[in-house]
């Protein structure tokens, strides 16, 4: 699903680098086979490790501290969620010219599901909103702030240089006017007054497994902690098309202006990173103009 570098600080990982790894760290894992799983994820590769553990090891410094996040909180929330959740099997650290710590997670059987081509887009609104619900619901203390879920505004320097970039790629034939104009609109919005709710903060299709057509599992939680709640709607516009967007908000129940704040946050996680992404991974770009297609069709 990627192409060459993703970024620019990206350390290289490979197979052999892995193995390794977990023969140092986990001599009785050392036999075990080992092989790339291709993902379309930007902050982390993974690998194989036998037919039921995966390897998860961090490609950028910033990475590095949702390692230490997912296993702190991991645990603790598997329990009050109503999906398979990752679970850590094994805590590695730098070691072998990798400069991180990593972690192994036994292996979540599903598949990504394909924005816009989903088997039972209505049910699969359900199960998602079932999840949102429930992380909210969540009240374990001394929570993380989540790496997105604060005021819409911290977002707007960037938003809007991520526009003015696409106005230099016409072949991507963005509407920048438009994009510009949903955006304003999100701004004007409502902020949040309630107290920050646990999300998961980067509901990509990446980031769940679906069987049968229902979700079975949500992964990468690394941007997980408290925010604004519209942060966790990205499925709305980044999965789902109208009709299963209509069943997710009715029920989670969401007003107006947190649908014009999660609106805005998808379609800004959106023109950032189309432009970064175009050429070095297809996953990402393919998603990015899913939902600007989505977002100007639902404005």
């Amino acid at each position: 699903m990627t192409t060459g570098r993703l970024h620019p600080d990206q350390h290289p990982v490979d197979e052999d680098m892995v193995r390794r790894l977990v023969a140092d760290r986990f001599p009785r894992w050392a036999e075990l086979p080992v092989r790339r799983f291709p993902s379309g994820g930007t902050v982390n590769a993974m690998y194989r490790l036998g037919e039921d553990m995966v390897v998860r090891l961090p490609l950028v410094a910033g990475g590095a501290s949702d390692v230490a996040l997912e296993r702190e909180w991991l645990p603790r929330l598997a329990p009050l969620l109503p999906t398979d959740v990752p679970e850590v099997l094994a805590a590695g650290e730098p070691a072998a010219g990798f400069p991180w710590p990593w972690s192994v997670y036994r292996w979540l059987a599903g598949r990504n599901p394909e924005a816009g081509a989903l088997a039972e887009p209505l049910q699969l609104a359900r199960d998602l909103a079932e999840f949102v619900r429930a992380m909210r619901g969540v009240g374990l203390p001394g929570a993380p702030r989540a790496y997105r879920g604060g005021p819409l505004v911290e977002l707007d320097a960037e938003t809007r240089a991520a526009i003015e970039e696409l106005r230099g790629i016409p072949e991507e034939g963005v509407d920048c006017a438009a994009v510009a104009a949903v955006w304003d609109d999100a701004l004007r919005a409502p902020g949040w007054d309630g107290d920050p709710v646990w999300l998961h903060a980067d509901l990509m299709p990446g980031n769940l497994l679906v069987e049968g057509g229902r979700l079975t599992a949500v992964i990468d939680f690394g941007c997980m902690g408290v925010g604004d709640p519209a942060c966790d709607l990205f499925p709305a516009w980044n999965l789902l098309t109208a009709d299963a967007r209509a069943v997710f908000r009715e029920v989670l129940g969401v007003d107006e202006a947190m649908w014009r704040r999660g609106r805005g946050r998808t379609l800004s996680q959106a023109v950032i990173a189309l432009p970064y992404y175009r050429k070095t991974n297809r996953a990402m770009a393919d998603n990015a103009r899913f939902v600007i297609r989505e977002v100007l069709g639902d404005s």
